[in-house]
């Protein structure tokens, strides 16, 4: 289906595996923080302009040991630093949003746009404007002092009365933990609520220390009993209403949906990593919902935050996952965000059980449940826009992908911070310098959320930029071919659908930074909706219920230009 879609295929990105050394790691940061306060380039190139290149030399662009001072807004300020911190349903970062909603003005940053959107919705519900602003959305309210923000779109120039940053200890994620430690140390609120697990509060309390920031930490304990099983599954046939099957890949997910279908007492709902933000929540609501038919869930460790789910027992299918270089055991801080998903305090199990489908697994399950995570040790760091910015002044003759290679290779850090895992951020880099388009823009499209790894996503960000750099404009008819778009029939068209709603996204994201030149937003929006509807047509169709449920597409949407007369009759 896909080769339908994109044109143009026989361009490739397959040949920078030859250009770059090592395996890329597969993991990807969504990192718009990296542009840094782009208003700093003007400064420092006042500063350190042509004419005065002598004192750039003798800067030290490599210099990352003191990061708390590349946010000056933050360091005229008095902060007081509260952290929250506490196991999975504590209650943690709801006091901490029960502050910012009592505040005057603040931000919400969260890890995920899932969470985001919640929040944004309590406060506006409370009566509390809130703006939500994520790299592919913005919706405005009147009035509004406060926002609900994915971490990479904090914003470090402006003051605010209260600011909460959840999911803090993912400051030590290899990939997007210079996101948090971006917003640890530059957002400017009079309060700063990380929510977070305790292994955190170590290495935040020692990166503070420069700051003079005034830091007090509130210990939670969980609200409703966690009991870990005795005994294993064992069969399908043990299933229950309210289950929750964890596995690790999405092939995984679909054979144990179906295993448990076959046996005609439960339906599934499924939430993995690269359904559709709305798909997800979509599926959730539907394993929430009493009065469904699908009362078993079947799901990655991405229900470990950014869902509210009623789930009354977690099973492992297996304690081992694959992260992208080596199948390895689960970690004791995974067990824990996994396993602490069951029996949330309000729901319909007010005690939450957990255990393996595998008796051997039992053993890493207790022992990780019983020991504390381990105490993280450093934080993610990436150099701003404008340290990249001025120090390819210093090297004009090379292209994005070797001043970034060069920089992160020699740069200076202190102990408590390590470089962001970017490799795949260098793939990118190196596909967009043969391209004659400025700096700025190139550095764009590294920061762009593209995966690299998907044939379909890797094509549509090629085509994207390859049209921008020759015309300047990139109108989506000319990436995407209408009345291609069907429901899905098997497993490998569902992957290809999920991967051109990635494509979609990547316009979106790409029209709010370069607005004249990607004009079609509002038709990539729409064309990322029908994706949804067709992957959820396919998830409801997939199972031996006996009638699929139908579904509207939103009105906005000429049906008949995106989708095939073939198609039609399932939406």
């Amino acid at each position: 289906m896909a080769a339908f879609l994109l044109r143009h295929r026989q361009v490739s990105t397959l040949g920078v595996s030859g250009i770059l050394k090592d395996k890329l790691d597969p993991s990807r940061p969504h990192v718009e923080s990296r542009l840094g306060a782009l208003a700093g380039v003007c400064n420092l190139l006042r500063e350190y302009s042509t004419s005065n290149d002598n004192r750039a030399h003798k800067f030290d662009f490599l210099d990352l040991t003191c990061p708390h001072a590349w946010y000056p807004v933050a360091r005229r300020k008095n902060r007081k630093i509260f952290l929250h911190v506490g196991p999975t349903n504590s209650g943690k970062t709801y006091h901490a949003l029960k502050q910012l909603e009592s505040s005057p003005s603040g931000v919400y940053c969260g890890p995920l746009r899932l969470l985001a959107w919640e929040v944004a919705k309590r406060l506006n519900k409370a009566n509390v404007p809130c703006d939500l602003i994520t790299g592919q959305e913005r919706e405005e309210v009147n009035g509004a002092k406060h926002k609900a923000v994915t971490v990479e779109m904090a914003d470090v120039t402006s003051n605010y009365s209260c600011a909460v940053v959840d999911e803090i200890q993912m400051l030590g994620c290899m990939t997007r933990g210079f996101s948090f430690t971006r917003a640890l140390l530059g957002i400017s609120a009079d309060e700063l609520h990380l929510c977070g697990d305790p292994a955190a509060v170590p290495l935040i309390q020692e990166i503070l220390k420069p700051t003079g920031d005034d830091i007090h930490v509130q210990y939670y304990e969980r609200l409703s009993p966690l009991v870990p099983s005795q005994k294993p599954l064992g069969s399908f046939k043990n299933i229950q209403t309210g289950d929750c099957i964890v596995t690790f890949s999405r092939r995984e997910i679909y054979k144990l949906k179906g295993q448990i279908e076959r046996g005609r007492k439960h339906l599934c709902s499924v939430v993995y990593g690269s359904l559709p933000p709305e798909t997800r929540t979509r599926q959730a609501t539907m394993f929430n919902d009493a009065s469904s038919e699908f009362d078993v869930l079947v799901a990655s460790d991405a229900i470990g935050m950014g869902l509210n789910l009623n789930i009354s027992r977690i099973i492992f299918s297996t304690m081992k996952k694959f992260d992208g270089v080596e199948m390895r055991d689960l970690t004791i801080s995974e067990v824990k965000q996994i396993a602490g998903r069951a029996g949330r305090y309000g729901s319909d199990f007010p005690v939450g059980e957990v255990t393996c489908l595998h008796a051997d697994d039992l053993p890493l399950l207790h022992s990780s449940l019983k020991s504390p995570s381990p105490i993280l040790e450093c934080a993610g760091l990436f150099p701003t826009f404008d340290l990249i910015f001025m120090y390819s002044r210093l090297h004009p003759k090379k292209g994005l992908y070797r001043i970034m290679e060069h920089f992160l290779e020699n740069a200076k850090l202190s102990e408590n911070y390590f470089i962001a895992n970017c490799e795949e951020m260098l793939k990118v880099a190196a596909v967009v310098d043969v391209l004659p388009i400025s700096l700025h823009d190139k550095y764009l499209f590294v920061i762009s959320p593209v995966d690299m790894r998907n044939e379909i996503s890797s094509q549509g960000l090629t085509q994207f930029a390859q049209n921008y750099a020759q015309k300047g404009i990139v109108r989506l008819k000319e990436i995407f071919t209408p009345g291609t778009l069907q429901v899905p029939k098997t497993e490998s068209a569902l992957k290809e659908l999920e991967s051109i709603h990635k494509v979609l996204d990547l316009y979106v994201w790409l029209s709010f930074r370069l607005e004249d030149s990607f004009p079609d937003r509002e038709l990539a929006a729409s064309q990322k909706a029908i994706c949804g509807l067709l992957i959820e047509e396919f998830l409801e169709r997939f199972g031996w219920q006996k009638q699929p449920k139908t579904r509207k597409l939103p009105s906005r949407v000429n049906s008949g230009f995106l989708l095939s007369k073939e198609t039609r009759q399932y939406v």
